[in-house]
């Protein structure tokens, strides 16, 4: 089975509702931006994320998508 596409658009809140695995890895985040990412950020794209934390975008959405894949394959 395939995972569906995340995209730098979308909204934390998106992408956690697609994939609930990927609470993980923006939970492996916090200690880096300072601040719980789900509970500061929840409603602002991955790429507006990664820019105002400085995370590397790409990155993020590999371990993203591997995260959504990895759930999906179960």
């Amino acid at each position: 089975m395939t995972s569906p596409r995340i995209t730098p658009d979308m909204t934390l809140l998106d992408v956690v509702q697609l994939s609930p695995a990927t609470e993980k890895v923006f939970r492996s985040h916090d200690a880096q931006a300072g601040e719980c990412l789900l509970c500061n950020a929840l409603f602002d794209t991955v790429a507006a994320t990664a820019q105002r934390y400085g995370f590397d975008l790409e990155i993020l959405l590999k371990d993203l998508e591997q995260a959504a894949k990895a759930a999906s394959d179960e």
